[in-house]
């Protein structure tokens, strides 16, 4: 192992701060999100508790990966993944991944100063309108385009999914233009609220007809730039969907040991201890794919993109898997609006399909690993 090498190698375990974090971020979502409250919200239209936001900001969490100089935390993937491994597990509704991780993350690669303090803050939320029609690499969907008309700039396109793009202050919407790929700022989006699996995370169609708008971040094609936001996400929500795989897990042992089948727990058979070492493993190695992400992103490690993709590509159809193997060994009360094991799948399925879903990242990585040969 050359001397490079050793330098950078990962440390899986957490520092007192870190764990510092992840106990008061299981604490925190074990008070405040309860069963009733994820019921309620499920059929919430706007999908927005404005106590549960509050109480979001006050942890500290919305300004968490903000720069200090912004008035933010100034942390890293790692610790953001350690608070969204913890929702994962609730899961938690509403718009904190849309606004504190995703729209955070463009707003902070973009050097939009101006809104990370108002992001920080919680005065505002924000989201972002990249995923157009298609399949695949979202970035290579994109077909809105921006032009400039007067003195200024206006929008011409459709975002079919925008998270909680009817109820955010603003949006970034990624569009073509002579340049290459960039980001503009639309105020007010008021996009209209479409179904979605998951009714934990609301999703909006956003129509962009000469919509006025304004630039931000630096000239030129910013597509590199949406390729590291896009890389950082993936593994925020990679960490968020292994918190949910693991919720899953927990509660398909908890019901097997209690039912009780021909005078025997459930768990106690041959096939069903099979399937929660199954289980068991599949959470495991994406627990080592997201820590190793996440580590390789904070550090600037050269193999920063591979390991994105190979978190990404892994855990979420292992969540699949896992919480969909959860709903078996239920029965058919998993299926029912008193279990939580088909919230924790509706969140697994809808994770997998944004982003490209785990087949997109799997392209990409088997073209990193052609093109390094």
């Amino acid at each position: 192992m050359g001397e490079g090498e050793a330098t950078q190698r990962m440390d899986f375990t957490y520092d007192t701060e870190q764990e510092a974090l992840r106990d008061v971020a299981r604490q925190a979502m074990d008070r405040e999100i309860g069963s009733s409250l994820v019921r309620q919200m499920a059929d919430d239209p706007d999908g927005v508790d404005a106590g549960l936001w509050a109480k979001l900001v006050d942890l500290g969490w919305t300004s968490l990966v903000v720069p200090e100089g912004a008035g933010g935390a100034g942390a890293g993937l790692a610790e953001l993944c350690i608070v969204l491994y913890e929702t994962g597990r609730v899961p938690l509704p509403g718009p904190f991944f849309s606004s504190a991780v995703f729209a955070t993350l463009a707003a902070r690669a973009l050097g939009a100063d101006d809104v990370l303090a108002d992001l920080a803050a919680g005065r505002t939320r924000g989201t972002v309108a990249l995923h157009e029609s298609g399949h695949g690499d979202p970035l290579e969907t994109v077909r809105t385009r921006a032009r400039r008309k007067g003195a200024g700039w206006v929008l011409d396109g459709l975002k079919p999914l925008v998270l909680d793009g009817h109820t955010a202050d603003w949006v970034i919407v990624v569009a073509g233009t002579e340049q290459g790929q960039r980001s503009f700022l639309v105020e007010h989006p008021n996009g209209e609220p479409v179904p979605a699996l998951d009714p934990l995370r609301k999703v909006a169609r956003l129509e962009l007809h000469d919509r006025p708008c304004l630039p931000i971040g630096p000239g030129g094609s910013q597509t590199s730039i949406w390729r590291r936001v896009m890389d950082d996400t993936a593994v925020a929500l990679s960490s968020e969907t292994l918190g949910t795989a693991d919720r899953a897990l927990e509660l398909a042992i908890g019901y097997t040991r209690e039912r009780v089948v021909f005078d025997r727990p459930v768990a106690s058979f041959q096939v069903v201890k099979h399937k929660i070492v199954d289980m068991f493993h599949q959470i495991e190695m994406a627990r080592v794919a997201v820590q190793f992400a996440a580590w390789a992103s904070d550090a600037e490690d050269p193999r920063r993109q591979r390991a994105a993709a190979m978190a990404a590509g892994y855990t979420t159809e292992a969540a699949v898997k896992v919480t969909g193997e959860d709903i078996q060994l239920h029965g058919g009360v998993g299926f029912t609006w008193a279990s939580d094991a088909h919230f924790l799948f509706k969140r697994a399925k809808q994770n997998d399909v944004l982003l490209g879903g785990h087949a997109t990242h799997r392209k990409r990585l088997a073209a990193m690993l052609v093109d390094a040969d």
